[in-house]
């Protein structure tokens, strides 16, 4: 039986234990007592024979004139775990989340070929908006 958990500061041997490629790179230590002490880093796991199988990420943020919002950072599912209803299951903990934190709204970005994320997105209820909406990179070593 597969759980999901939100994780926080005193769950760190959780994400000791990943299965392969749920992650795009080894989990380290330091970077995951980092993060999960950040108040506003939230991580949702899939877990399974106390072994993680899935994630998703998420910070909430503030703003002088309007309600907190939840973005959705990334997420990823163990390769024979994947079309199981995880992804869902990990996203409905983070927008539970989010409603306890006063969001007024949760965004994630994907490219639009990514069909995989753009279905798992819509089954949920999300929606594109209207207008076309482009996203800017810096690099910040270099700016």
């Amino acid at each position: 039986m597969t759980r999901i958990e939100i994780l926080g500061p005193g769950d760190v041997a959780t994400l000791l234990n990943v299965a392969e490629h749920v992650f795009d790179h080894p989990v380290r230590q330091e970077l995951i007592t980092e993060f999960l002490g950040d108040p506003r880093h939230h991580l949702a796991v899939a877990v399974e024979k106390e072994r993680v199988v899935g994630f998703a990420s998420a910070v909430h943020y503030v703003h002088p004139d309007k309600l907190p919002e939840l973005w959705i950072n990334e997420m990823g599912v163990a390769p024979d775990h994947q079309r199981k209803g995880l992804g869902k299951k990990l996203l409905r903990a983070l927008f539970a989340l989010g409603r306890e934190l006063g969001c007024g709204e949760a965004w994630v970005l994907t490219e639009r070929t990514n069909r995989a994320a753009t279905q798992l997105y819509s089954s949920l209820g999300g929606f594109e908006p209207p207008d076309e909406t482009v996203m800017f990179s810096f690099l910040l070593d270099e700016a």
